[in-house]
């Protein structure tokens, strides 16, 4: 008898029940193996697959073949498995076209691993290997007719490099590696080409500081010698300018660098980590490289930066906060032009703006046409794109008020970032590059114009492989070169976006690297510090123009992502100009007694500076104007004008009305009466010698001088008396013999002090050159009057 429908049910729960632990108990025994044991099915897994071994493509020439060219591959496989690679061949297979940029671009995240595409070219193009070892690696190279590739129609065409062989756990053949890349295909010339240009940025680092020799040339200082390593052969400088050279692009130069270059044409100085300063030896590099940029932008199109390439995006956002910091923007745009024509001999274009990676705002564009630019360098993942257009539109965009966009296509502007000294990433690079390039150009037959603008300060490998590329698309079928100022100027299209971002779309990234507003206060403060030191000199010139250029470094590009380096910098120059500005200082005096109604204080102002200062006053004021009277007043104020390297003593008139203490103040005053320096404060007190005193002196000098002449009375009558007496037997003679005078009596006292006393030590006059105040210096000041002081006046520090 067959069992019910409910008995089969139970049988059937119970058998699962108990089949359980059974079932799981291999899954706990593979998880409690070692690492190091795995099964041989692991172990297979691991030999095998398209990742199993690495294949690098590092050369691949030509990047856009033609008709009758020969397609050259070269690179590297390494087997990155734990087993032998056997019976192996790397082959070149060819997929198909791609349909449109957006494709490019997910083809590019995947270029290893997966399931190989399209057909091995035929074998006898392949290079084979007996044996792959673990961790081996091997170069091959494949040459490959384009014919034997049977691409098709125009378009960017998938190619691959592919490893087959086999393993021990898998003995059949298999694809264990695989590099993906692009081929442009496009051997005929376009029938519209697309207009582009490139900019070449030369730009650099801020090195220079505010800080410059006391000589008469002013010997510049740098903060560091990197300058000199990036602009000496091999260096990144050097490279960009040999390879820009030769490349049709449009130079973008910040003059900060040219004015660092410059300058260390001459003697120079390198201010160590413990500031000390040694001599810079690299003049010979210096001159070379300028006269190879001389020659270089001779005839082309130049357009410089503002000086030391402010930060527009940290201006728009901080700076506006602080009042003044945009005037810095205009004065950094003249002193471009005047450096760019003075070094380079040409003529350069400061129209253009060029904002931090190309990303933009409303506000950003307020700043940048502030300063007089018209053409902002944008880039199109910040401006964005029209979605009613199906292709990129040309680059110039009118964004109203008379300023034009020129947007750089984000793609191609991007492409060289990141690591390329792998050759294999800069082999890569470049062939996306140009695949990119070449799906811009098929998207429509509309003659549009596109704008390359890549990194701000490439390395050395990055310009490499920019030069690489930009050399094959000038070379290609499907572009043509021009200007920017003629990309800038070219009809836009009607239906590209023209719309700027609010303020909120600015990338939160690019925000956490901008100058805080603190930063632009620090830089105000230093700005009035100088204003006010420059109207009290003889020759500005030696302090405004090197402060004002470290003024413009402060705001630099160069900054962001370094903010404990932007810190120091603002803090070294501000530093360094208190100190000039102390170098023109008073002397700090101690307590001055004044005996008399009326009496002369001296005050000392020093300048150490190695030019004459002038348009100073100082000011002496008391704080008791009732009791001690400075002048007609409380106060007075006297002009001063000194000489470099000396000291002045300005003597004030003052009037006691009481004895006792009082506090005076000197302080020097620019002519606008702005405070100059520090002030400083002494004590004065008056001690008044009264009627009541000077009688009870004159009557005890008149006490002492009948007391002498009673006495000096008395000895002439004694001397008289005995004259008149008869000398006394065996007396005569006597007072020659003991060497007596034979005047009439003997010499008075005072008489007798009068002849013993030196003569010149009473009569002589005061010397001119001694320093008449302690305060006052022994070469420097100049002579005082010699007139004795008038009745009852004393002056003391």
């Amino acid at each position: 008898m067959s069992p019910s429908p409910a008995r089969r049910l139970l049988r059937r729960t119970g058998a699962l029940l108990a089949a359980a632990p059974l079932l799981a108990a291999p899954t706990l025994l593979v998880g409690a193996l070692p690492a190091q044991a795995e099964t041989p099915a692991v172990a297979a897994a691991a030999a095998t697959g398209t990742r199993t071994v690495d294949v690098a493509v590092n050369e691949l020439s030509p990047s856009a073949p033609v008709d009758g060219d020969t397609l050259t591959i070269k690179g590297k496989v390494t087997n990155e498995g734990r087993q032998t690679v056997t019976d192996a061949h790397i082959g070149l297979r060819v997929g198909t076209s791609y349909g449109g940029r957006t494709a490019v671009d997910e083809a590019a995240k995947n270029g290893t691993g997966g399931t190989p595409d399209g057909s091995e070219v035929a074998s006898k193009y392949a290079e084979k290997f007996a044996k792959l070892e673990p961790g081996v690696t091997q170069d091959f190279t494949l040459s490959v007719p384009v014919k034997a590739l049977n691409l098709g129609a125009d378009g960017v065409y998938q190619i691959s490099a592919a490893l087959m062989g086999q393993t021990a756990a898998a003995p059949y053949q298999q694809t264990l590696g695989i590099q993906r890349t692009f081929l442009p295909w496009q051997p005929d010339a376009a029938g519209t080409k697309t207009k582009t240009t490139v900019l070449w940025p030369l730009i650099s680092e801020t090195g220079l500081t505010a800080e410059t020799g006391t000589n008469e040339t002013q010997t510049a200082v740098f903060g560091n010698d990197d300058l000199a390593e990036e602009i000496a052969p091999g260096g990144r400088l050097q490279q960009m300018l040999a390879l820009g050279s030769s490349l049709d692009v449009t130079w973008v130069i910040d003059p900060d660098l040219l004015a660092s270059v410059d300058a260390m044409t001459e003697a120079y100085k390198v201010k160590g980590a413990n500031g000390r300063l040694t001599s810079g030896r690299h003049q010979a590099v210096a001159n070379e490289w300028l006269k190879d940029l001389q020659a270089a932008v001779q005839h082309r199109k130049v357009v410089t930066l503002p000086f030391a390439d402010p930060d527009l995006a940290s201006l728009a956002h901080n700076g506006t906060k602080v009042t003044g910091s945009l005037s810095h923007l205009k004065d950094a745009t003249d002193a471009a032009v005047k450096a760019v024509d003075t070094i380079l001999h040409v003529t350069p274009d400061a129209s253009y703006a060029w904002p931090v990676e190309g990303a933009v705002d409303r506000d950003i564009v307020k700043v940048a046409t502030s300063a007089g630019a018209n053409k902002i360098i944008t880039r199109s993942d910040s401006l964005g794109e029209s979605d009613s257009l199906s292709y990129t539109p040309s680059a110039a965009r009118p964004i109203g008020g008379g300023t034009t966009a020129v947007v750089a296509d984000a793609r191609l502007s991007t492409a060289f970032q990141g690591d390329m000294t792998s050759a294999e990433r800069s082999t890569l690079a470049v062939q996306e590059f140009l695949a990119q390039s070449l799906m811009l150009d098929r998207q429509t037959d509309r003659a549009r114009t596109a704008l390359i603008a890549p990194q701000r300060t490439p390395t050395a490998s990055q310009a490499q492989t920019m030069a690489k590329a930009v050399a094959e698309l000038q070379g290609g079928t499907w572009t043509q070169s021009q200007s920017l100022s003629a990309t800038a100027s070219a009809k836009p299209d009607p239906g590209a976006t023209t719309r700027v971002p609010s303020t909120r779309a600015y990338p939160s990234k690019l925000r956490k690297q901008e100058l805080p507003q603190a930063a632009f206060e620090q830089i105000q403060a230093t700005q009035r510090e100088l204003e006010n030191f420059k109207v009290v000199l003889t020759d500005e010139s030696r302090v405004v123009t090197p402060f004002g250029r470290a003024v413009d470094r402060e705001m630099s590009t160069s900054w962001r992502g370094r903010t404990a380096e932007s810190d120091g910098f603002r803090t070294g120059v501000s530093e360094y100009l208190s100190g000039l500005t102390e170098q023109v200082s008073l002397i700090d005096k101690s307590e001055v007694k004044l005996s008399g109604r009326s009496a002369t204080i001296p005050v000392s102002v020093q300048n150490n500076l190695w030019q004459d200062v002038d348009h100073l006053k100082l000011r002496l004021t008391s704080d008791n104007g009732t009791r001690l009277k400075i002048g007609d007043g409380a106060s007075q104020d006297q002009e001063v004008t000194i000489t470099s390297g000396h000291s002045q003593s300005v003597k004030f008139t003052t009037t006691a009305k009481a004895t006792g203490p009082v506090w005076v103040y000197a302080q020097l005053l620019t002519e606008d009466n702005q405070p100059y320096g520090k002030q400083i404060a002494f004590q004065v007190d008056v001690t008044e010698v009264t009627p009541t005193v000077m009688l009870v002196i004159a009557g005890g000098v008149l006490l002492l001088v009948l007391a002498g002449f009673r006495m000096y009375t008395q000895r002439k009558r004694a001397a008289a008396e005995k004259a008149d007496e008869p000398e006394e037997p065996g007396t005569e003679g006597t007072d020659a013999a003991d060497g007596s005078d034979d005047s009439d009596g003997p010499r008075d006292d005072a008489e007798s002090a009068a002849q013993e006393k030196p003569e010149d030590d009473a009569a002589s006059p005061a010397r001119a050159d001694v320093p008449q105040q302690p305060s006052d210096p022994m070469a420097d000041t100049a002579s005082e009057s010699t007139a004795p002081s008038g009745t009852g006046e004393r002056v003391d520090r």
